[in-house]
């Protein structure tokens, strides 16, 4: 037969196969991205018999075609799934942040309108939501007072702003600490300027020529350490307030944190008289600058501001008091170093920095109060699960209540009742119910059930493996959704971001990446090399000053153990990471030829670069030791940059980044892409315009698809077998 018309018959009967599973069991497309849907904020009702909670999804933008929007809705739903979801709120406007009035008749919610967000609340009686505040800075995180009779929210506010608010700063107060303002030594320059800007005139009125630019939007002065933002530069300082109002429309919010630092967390104490919060440990130091934080207590008729818990060289977050009023929990870890922070609990009883360290060798988050004051429940990333604890306060041991094969998200607990959000292989998300140890799990929605229930999905296997300095190593490989035992196929290396994230079976973000690529024929494994969270304290220091060698060391043990199964076709191996991930790709293609495609997203290659370019640039000293210029450093900085090996890079690369990424930045993608060209090297590069570094998560949906697609297309230029 001809060798041309056997390759055409072969492929004609391999179209056939994938097209007869697609008719049988569909396979996950890349438009499937779009129909998931993610539940958040979780809410339950003070008797815990109805749970509110919002939905975000992608749908089609009507103002632009082809194009595609998020939109956040709320819902409601008997938590013992007696009766199906009730869509609560419409419109063009999202709705977040939901919370219960005490008696349960209302719902505080937070929806944008006029630019800024604003609380609403919604009446169970009926009715259309009715706006609370119109406060002009904007207020969220609605917490009730225990009484019902008013509402705590979070409001942001620009340093500028607050100066010139003649409500908020009667006194036209300044910060005691420095704006480091150069030529400035006090804070009077800050004073508002009443002289007439005139380019021509004098000092007063050239520097009042020159404000007006910086209104204008035609200069940014910068003067301020943190200047980076997510998507662009900022001369702004920010602060946060927390301010108390009636809840009714028309009152007037007070501030009850006044001053020049940054407040968050609010909580009600006692009987509803006394307000507990985090905030700046150090009125005069420059909040940005300031990594330590304290928490604070103040009467809720403004009085009485103190310290609650403070400690040099800490940082206290996290806050959560009990439903008696009599407890306190919160997270308390040292600044400036790579750490777990520590859950700690103390009675609010007005004794201070007396408190009890509950020892768990994870990360914690959304601490939560049992109604008896008993136990502290909260998520922790494990083992590649985020499982659910509880921490009794008595015995000070935490318990396990969901397993490590899924992820844990938003929850909340209320009379025994317990409502959570959880991620697995078979749904990347629904809403679930058990009691409050977890057991007799149900799910409660199915808003992604009814669309994946039917489709064909490959399964993580798991697997460990005990790296060069003595730990444990997970990794899952996935094979190919439609694997048929004997076939060779081609293999791809995911590589995490963080450095400390951890992915598995529960993690959320990469549910569709995985499922589209093990649908398109490859077979895919993912570790957690040494430096990933989720396995305490000494592991995630695993790569302090050794971020390329050791992680590359077991992310590549995971892919050799992997082809040692014997179905991988080593001809056909690819790599992509995004993040610390894609650092990581490129460390090893300049230490590894074994790849035939790669791609590297959103990456840093050059550290010294990196710490000047990126808003995340502490990553440097906390890992390295210290900063670029010094000479104890400099030679492990440069020692520990990708771009210093680049002259070795030879695989085909393509490389992403969005370009109002700040957080990495986007000079470190072309600082490689332009060395790989000029070395004349297989390099593509790819910039999505008005992207952050979220683009893969949370992004523009039709640039997220682009993404996936042209790293799919990329690799199979090099991946599949020569055409004839």
């Amino acid at each position: 037969m001809n060798k041309r018309l056997t390759v055409f018959l072969l492929l004609w009967w391999a179209s056939l196969t994938w097209v007869s599973a697609q008719g049988t069991n569909p396979l996950i497309q890349v438009t499937d991205l779009l129909k998931i849907k993610q539940i958040g904020a979780v809410a339950l009702s003070p008797d815990g018999r109805q749970v509110a909670y919002t939905v975000t999804s992608i749908e089609p933008d009507p103002a632009q075609k082809h194009e595609y929007k998020y939109m956040t809705q709320l819902y409601l739903q008997p938590s013992n799934g007696s009766a199906p979801a009730r869509q609560l709120t419409y419109g063009g406007s999202s709705a977040t942040q939901p919370a219960w009035s005490p008696d349960g008749k209302q719902l505080a919610f937070v929806r944008v309108t006029e630019g800024k967000p604003q609380i609403f609340l919604l009446s169970f009686a009926g009715g259309e939501p009715l706006q609370l505040t119109t406060f002009k800075y904007g207020a969220s995180q609605p917490r009730w007072s225990p009484n019902g009779q008013q509402i705590l929210f979070t409001s942001g506010l620009k340093l500028n702003e607050l100066l010139a608010d003649s409500l908020l700063n009667p006194g036209r107060d300044l910060p005691k600490w420095s704006y480091e303002k150069p030529g400035f030594f006090q804070n009077e320059h800050l004073r508002p300027n009443a002289a007439r800007p005139n380019p021509d005139g004098s000092l007063a009125e050239v520097r009042s020529y020159l404000d007006q630019n910086e209104k204008d939007n035609k200069a940014k002065v910068i003067n301020q350490l943190a200047f980076q933002e997510e998507a662009t530069t900022s001369a702004n300082v920010n602060l946060s307030h927390i301010f108390l109002m009636d809840a009714k429309p028309g009152a007037t919010p007070r501030d009850l944190t006044p001053g020049f630092l940054s407040s968050s967390g609010a909580h009600f104490a006692g009987n509803g008289s006394q307000v507990v919060f985090q905030g700046n440990a150090d009125e005069t130091t420059n909040p940005a600058r300031a990594q330590e934080s304290a928490i604070y207590v103040v009467n809720t008729n403004g009085t009485g501001l103190k310290p609650l818990v403070h400690k040099p060289g800490s940082s206290f977050t996290s806050v959560s008091v009990s439903p008696s009023g009599k407890w306190l929990a919160f997270q308390v870890s040292p600044v400036g170093q790579v750490a777990v922070p520590t859950l700690a609990v103390m009675p609010l009883n007005g004794s201070t920095a007396s408190f009890t360290l509950i020892s768990y060798d994870r990360n914690k988050s959304n601490l939560t109060w049992d109604e008896k004051d008993k136990a502290v429940y909260f998520t922790s990333p494990s083992n590649g699960g985020v499982i659910l604890n509880r921490a009794d306060l008595q015995s000070k041991k935490v318990t396990q209540l969901t397993d490590f094969n899924s992820g844990v998200g938003s929850f909340d607990l209320k009379k025994n009742q317990l409502v959570f959000v959880k991620t697995e292989v078979a749904n990347p998300n629904e809403l679930y119910a058990a009691a409050a140890d977890g057991k007799k799990a149900q799910r409660l929605t199915s808003f992604n059930h009814d669309w994946v229930k039917d489709k064909k999905l490959s399964q993580p296997e798991k697997h460990t493996f005990t790296n060069s300095i003595g730990q444990t190593v997970e990794y899952w490989v996935m094979k190919p959704t439609n694997y048929v035992a004997g076939q060779k196929y081609p293999l791809l290396l995911e590589i995490h971001g963080g450095p400390t994230a951890m992915w598995g079976p529960g993690e959320s973000s990469m549910w569709h990446e995985y499922q589209y690529f093990t649908a398109r024929g490859y077979g895919v494994v993912y570790a957690n090399p040494r430096g990933s969270g989720g396995y305490g304290e000494a592991f995630m220091r695993g790569n302090v000053k050794d971020w390329g060698a050791g992680p590359a060391s077991d992310v590549l043990t995971a892919l050799d153990k992997t082809v040692a199964e014997g179905w991988a076709d080593t001809a056909r191996l690819a790599v992509t990471g995004g993040s610390y991930g894609g650092y990581l790709v490129s460390w090893i293609l300049g230490h590894d030829k074994r790849f035939k495609a790669a791609c590297s997203q959103r990456g840093v290659y050059d550290l010294s670069t990196f710490f000047g370019e990126g808003n995340a640039w502490r990553l440097v000293p906390n890992y390295f030791g210290g900063y670029p210029w010094e000479a104890q450093h400099r030679a492990l900085i440069q020692r520990e940059s990708p771009l210093t090996y680049v002259e070795n890079i030879t695989t085909p690369l393509i490389i992403f980044h969005g370009e109002n990424d700040l957080r990495t930045g986007v000079i470190q993608s072309e600082m490689l892409y332009k060395s790989l060209k000029i070395l004349n090297r297989p390099v593509e590069y790819v910039r999505h315009p008005g992207a952050t570094h979220e683009i893969t998560r949370t992004g523009n949906n039709r640039q997220r698809i682009d993404q996936m697609l042209r790293t799919y297309e990329f690799f199979e230029r090099y991946l599949q077998p020569k055409q004839l």
